[in-house]
């Protein structure tokens, strides 16, 4: 069975806050309260905190870190066994980099529901909202935003207005006063500095948690001590009122576990999944409505499969398919130049026209003018800008007689935008797209399909206005 983790997510733009130091006593905490629960812990920053709370010995593979996960390593590989039973991600200095892979803001939420991590996560972020700290703050299922004054209060500002920004449900965050010095006292209303936070948070339509985090001097000394090391406040500062905070805020948590039916890693995976398989629906419908026929050649594609280098689709999608590179090349040769095989120019300009096409759009939209019938030829890039239009006459293609010059031409327009009674479909037209031999299907797929809407879009802003 599939695992998604429950994310909670540490993040604060102001430094100084009991960031880092809430990050990794909440993790001991809940490992301690469901022992049972794996809790994993993983840093943004690069100040190495959780790898001196947790780690027991160094990692055989330095390069199973962080930045490893980020750049797609499974997480099977980087997570260490750690102290107190927490499982661990080493941290890194080698960020920097990442930032182009995570342009995307979900792309950690993907990554987390794709990791089999379970359990709780824990992710420390820098004091800034980077990229990475973005796609954290989206992933998570809680978001502690740890504030200790004012400034640090004014600076949630930006992360309700990222949540905004991207129509998320701003439920998931929440403030939390921290390091409160208990000594501090205010006469009136606000008698004390977490009921002054707390007033300004609810003004500025904040949700801020009931549970605080009193400034210790004990607390203090587990990070700073002349070992070195860094302890955690549930075995060395049992007898505070900051442990007391922590169980608090613990519970609090693990109530929000056991009533959270989906994650938000897996209801984002739920969802691309979904996405996928309307992809791979359309996909399908589009192979289905394909023409079994080369229609300038007539020859069966699935008989002659090679050289399939042309995707033709008309205006109104009725008609769309394949066709081969060597029947487009020898029409457009005709078309355009008036050249057969049999002209000495032919193999030359054969070739000029091969390469032009294989880098355009063509498109032919055949026109009544008067008592003529004319085709009106155009190129355009791939990005819709037109390249090239050229208005040339179609003798005989009324009456449906072949001139020995444009017969692969009346072939495909017929075959393609043949309407009620042979005519053609009024104000009708066709575009060929050049594709990779190799794997034509491919233009089907949703991705380049889409540029092909675009595409087409393009053409007919440009018909209109013509």
């Amino acid at each position: 069975m599939h695992s998604y983790p429950y994310t909670i997510t540490i993040s604060s733009e102001k430094g100084g806050v009991g960031k880092t130091t809430l990050a990794t006593n909440l993790a001991i905490y809940l490992k301690a309260m469901r022992e049972d629960m794996p809790v994993t812990i993983l840093s943004f920053d690069n100040h190495f905190t959780i790898d001196k709370m947790f780690e027991i010995r160094k990692a055989l593979d330095e390069s199973a870190d962080v930045h490893a996960l980020l750049m797609g390593a499974p997480a099977r590989e980087v997570v260490q066994v750690g102290q107190y039973g927490v499982g661990y991600i080493p941290s890194s200095t080698e960020l920097a980099d990442i930032h182009e892979r995570f342009k995307g803001p979900m792309t950690l939420t993907r990554m987390l529901a794709e990791s089999g991590l379970s359990g709780i996560v824990i992710i420390d972020t820098r004091p800034d909202l980077n990229i990475l700290t973005q796609n954290a703050l989206y992933a998570a299922d809680r978001v502690l935003i740890p504030v200790k004054d004012m400034p640090s209060l004014e600076n949630c500002k930006n992360i309700f207005a990222l949540f905004d920004q991207r129509g998320i449900d701003k439920k998931s965050l929440a403030l939390l006063p921290c390091l409160i010095d208990s000594r501090i006292k205010f006469e009136g209303i606000f008698k004390d500095q977490k009921t002054l936070l707390r007033a300004f948070a609810v003004n500025r339509g904040y949700r801020c948690l009931d549970s605080y985090i009193s400034k210790s001097p004990k607390v203090e000394s587990l990070n700073t001590n002349p070992d070195g090391k860094i302890y955690p406040i549930l075995t060395h500062a049992r007898g505070t009122e900051v442990h007391s905070q922590f169980l608090e805020i613990t519970r609090d948590i693990l109530r929000s576990v056991d009533t959270t039916e989906e994650t938000r890693s897996c209801l984002y995976h739920k969802w691309l999944l979904e996405k996928e398989s309307r992809k791979k629906e359309s996909y399908l419908a589009r192979l289905e409505g394909l023409a079994e026929r080369c229609h300038i050649c007539g020859s069966l594609l699935s008989e002659k499969p090679e050289g399939r280098s042309f995707y033709f689709e008309t205006s109104d999608r009725a008609a769309r398919g394949f066709l081969h590179g060597d029947c487009v090349s020898d029409m457009l040769c005709s078309t355009l130049y008036g050249l057969t095989s049999r002209s000495d120019a032919y193999t030359a300009a054969r070739m000029a026209v091969a390469n032009n096409a294989g880098r355009a759009v063509s498109l032919l939209a055949p026109r009544m003018e008067g008592s003529e019938n004319r085709l009106d030829y155009r190129q355009f890039s791939m990005g819709g800008e037109q390249l090239l239009q050229k208005n040339i006459e179609m003798p005989g293609f009324d009456s449906g007689e072949f001139d020995g010059v444009h017969d692969k031409l009346y072939l495909l327009l017929n075959e393609a935008l043949s309407g009620f009674e042979g005519k053609l479909r009024q104000g009708g037209w066709l575009s060929v797209y050049p594709v990779d031999p190799a794997n034509p299907e491919a233009v089907l797929h949703e991705d380049y399909y889409k540029i092909i809407q675009k595409v087409q879009q393009s053409i007919s802003r440009e018909l209109e206005i013509t």
